[in-house]
């Protein structure tokens, strides 16, 4: 055996080490936790999901064999097809928030303009009051204190994409049409679903 071919064989090894690591790393952090989306925890996760990944990559390579796992962020039917070095990113981001208490919301909205009628109750009150919330605040920073605002956190999930460098405002018209599954490198959903029942929401369906 050339030292080369070793030397490929034994890297193999090496990532299948790297992903009993980080298993063990992920189920300690999973265990040592109570917190909803703990920075550990995710964090665990992400580099379980990269050396899942990286192991599968270099079994198809060496031995011409899969895993039988799913990679976690593989959301398309036939896998991704972009570049291996992509010039650009697309971030997209879902996240839902239930109007969990419309008065604190209004409330909140009104301290940051005063030109809003205190206490309106109608339904463009709620909705002048999403805009300027919203205006006013950067969306992680509306994440993180949802419960201030009257929102009640729901689904979200965030996908990452190659695409094509672009002009400024070029895509702004129709900013979502160009997503296309086959150029995702990665996704991270929530969603209470996952407590309930961890097989019942699959992404790659």
């Amino acid at each position: 055996m050339s030292d080369a071919a070793q030397l490929t064989i034994n890297e193999v090894r090496a990532a299948a080490e790297a992903v009993k690591a980080a298993i063990d790393r992920h189920l300690e952090a999973v265990a040592g936790t109570s917190e909803e989306g703990d920075p550990a925890v995710v964090a665990a996760y992400e580099e379980l999901a990269a050396a899942a990944i990286t192991y599968d990559q270099l079994l198809y390579e060496v031995y011409d064999e899969v895993t039988p796992f799913e990679v976690p962020g593989d959301g398309s039917d036939g896998g991704y097809e972009g570049p291996d070095q992509p010039e650009a990113i697309s971030v997209l981001i879902r996240r839902d928030y239930l109007v969990a208490d419309p008065k604190r919301l209004r409330a909140q909205a009104e301290r940051l303009d005063s030109t809003l009628t205190p206490g309106g109750g109608s339904a463009s009150g709620v909705n002048a009051a999403i805009g300027v919330v919203f205006g006013e605040y950067e969306p992680d920073e509306i994440a993180a204190r949802c419960e201030e605002f009257g929102l009640e956190e729901g689904d979200s999930t965030l996908w990452v994409s190659a695409t094509e460098p672009s002009d400024p405002g070029e895509w702004l018209p129709e900013p979502f049409d160009s997503a296309d599954p086959q150029l995702l490198i990665c996704r991270f959903d929530v969603s209470e679903v996952y407590d309930e029942d961890p097989d019942a929401f699959d992404p790659e369906h």
